[in-house]
């Protein structure tokens, strides 16, 4: 259904909701009506940050038309791409109020409610992507979800953006000596401030809308992001090394408002389930995907160029990296930030 026919449905169907609840504002009559009326549609309103063409905008569609061939058209969901409703830093809002059914925030924007997810920002934890998946679709990702629910929301699923690598224009980081006394953009968090001070380089929080023009002035040495972040910011463009660490991770939960999770009867809670975990499935192999070709484009640029040149940690470089920014990880046992039975638990995860 096209979204001028969702918004025809959605007003006619709004026009009546007040017609028989006498223009009243009460949520309780509306929802009962909603789930009397045979022929009414719950309309789901799915909001996120990125375009359409990227993993997490491609996820979203393809969620949007398996739902509603799920639910036989009784769900009617309305995916608003590239903020058209709301930024990440108002969505978590919107949800509490129903005013957005779904999202799909970044972890950091979960860092005031859900501190633990900074889990994902440790450096080194996960071996590779086969790992991390382990670790977010078994016992720890589970108790993750569960403190999101806890705080007033539906946790569903965990989407990928990709691993992180490191970026300079000072020397080559083969070694984590070789970051001593550089200065990295970070994102807020007290995890990646103490990565890089673990290796002696000097974290400077800075919006990641500057951080182009601030490697290309000099403001700032070097950065950290995916593949994807770095071509299509066009970082590699201002930077002389690049070295593929895969250190860190980024990614995304895709979160529900309880309100409406509640309105739903359990065989189209079933239906939402089911069709998230298909969408998951996909946006991992659209990411995966993303990250291959856009590393590719990257490597092109170098050839072409000559302006940046690209490393890659051997087995041996990458455990020394591992052992020097993993003596960090006893300062977020405190289960207020992280939690030693997360950190040892994700480590443990074969």
């Amino acid at each position: 259904m096209t979204k001028g026919m969702k918004g025809l449905v959605f007003s006619t169907t709004f026009a009546s909701l007040l017609l028989l609840t006498g223009c009243g504002s009460d949520d309780t009559k509306t929802a009962e009506v909603k789930k009397d009326d045979a022929s009414s549609k719950y309309v789901l309103k799915f909001s996120h940050v990125v375009s359409p063409n990227t993993p997490k905008g491609k996820a979203a569609d393809f969620f949007e038309k398996r739902l509603e061939e799920l639910s036989k058209g009784k769900i009617d969901v309305q995916v608003y791409p590239s903020s058209q409703l709301y930024k990440d830093n108002a969505v978590l809002k919107a949800l509490k109020l129903d005013s957005v059914q779904m999202a799909a925030p970044s972890f950091s924007k979960f860092g005031k409610i859900v501190p633990q997810l900074a889990l994902f920002d440790l450096p080194f934890l996960f071996n590779d992507m086969g790992h991390l998946h382990r670790v977010q679709d078994g016992i720890v990702g589970t108790k993750l979800k569960q403190m999101v629910t806890n705080k007033g929301y539906v946790a569903l699923n965990f989407w990928d953006n990709h691993f992180k690598q490191l970026s300079s224009s000072k020397k080559p980081l083969i070694a984590p000596s070789d970051a001593v006394g550089q200065k990295f953009r970070i994102m807020s968090s007290k995890v990646l401030e103490a990565q890089f001070h673990s290796v002696g380089a000097n974290p400077q929080m800075m919006p990641f809308s500057e951080v182009y023009s601030g490697l290309q002035q000099g403001v700032i040495d070097g950065q950290e992001n995916t593949n994807s972040n770095i071509y299509t910011k066009k970082f590699h463009e201002v930077q002389k090394y690049m070295t593929l660490t895969n250190h860190g991770y980024l990614g995304y939960l895709v979160v529900m408002s309880e309100k409406f999770w509640n309105s739903l009867p359990a065989d189209l809670q079933a239906n939402v389930k089911q069709a998230m975990n298909e969408a998951t499935v996909k946006e991992r192999e659209f990411a995966e995907d993303l990250n291959v070709k856009q590393l590719n484009l990257i490597k092109e640029y170098a050839q072409k160029t000559g302006k940046l040149e690209i490393f890659e940690l051997t087995p041996d470089q990458r455990a020394q990296w591992q052992a020097a920014v993993s003596k960090i990880y006893p300062e977020f046992y405190d289960n207020a930030i992280i939690g030693e039975d997360l950190i040892k638990a994700s480590l443990n995860t074969k």
